[in-house]
């Protein structure tokens, strides 16, 4: 089993963490470290609210405190542990820092957790135009993945891929009020459109 650290603040990575659960609990262990209390807007010594060791395969970061998850990931990469830090702009040696956690690509170093959660792929089987079944090879760690799956049986292949983001957006949990510059797009738009392209691909790959 991959042990997999998640820090969260405020119940923020609730969901994921109900998600990796029910969608990897089979090879993932995880260990949560929650910070409940009032914090100041400026921490300048963020490191006194963490663990004094920080041991695992893979860390979350779930912060929504910028400080706290600053010192988080320079922990991290001094003890050379990957990190996933969705939504912020952090750099260092096996950290992944994507726009949404529907947008982690693959890589070596996230372990089984990488095998199971990112950036989607799914496989399809389409019968008489209709989607008749649905896999969820890879999906976002909140459940997102397979429960806009759930949702395609029955719906004509060529409406599927704009359902599946249409779903996938009232069931993802980052915040719609976000934007990001680069992708010029919110979290939740972006998470629609990734999920949107996988499927697509699945149903032309099941057309061959």
């Amino acid at each position: 089993m991959q042990r997999v650290l998640v820090f969260q603040q405020n119940g923020s990575g609730e969901r994921k963490i109900a998600g990796v659960r029910a969608y990897g609990g089979d090879i993932i262990a995880l260990e949560i470290i929650s910070i409940d209390e009032a914090l100041p807007p400026v921490l300048d010594d963020a490191r006194k609210y963490l663990p004094e060791t920080i041991e695992a395969d893979l860390v979350l970061d779930y912060f929504k405190h910028q400080d706290l998850s600053h010192d988080l990931v320079e922990i991290c990469v001094e003890k050379g542990i990957p990190v996933v830090s969705s939504g912020k702009k952090r750099l260092g040696r096996q950290v992944m820092a994507p726009p949404t956690c529907c947008g982690l690509p693959r890589q070596d170093c996230l372990g089984p957790y990488g095998e199971r959660f990112g950036t989607p792929e799914f496989e399809v089987r389409v019968r008489d135009g209709l989607i008749a079944e649905v896999r969820v090879l890879r999906g976002a760690p909140c459940g997102a993945s397979w429960d806009a799956a759930k949702r395609l049986i029955g719906i004509p292949a060529d409406d599927a891929a704009r359902k599946i983001g249409l779903d996938t957006q009232f069931y993802c949990s980052a915040d719609p009020a976000g934007w990001d510059p680069i992708y010029a797009k919110s979290p939740v738009h972006f998470a629609g459109r990734v999920h949107s392209q996988a499927l697509q691909i699945a149903i032309e790959k099941s057309r061959k």
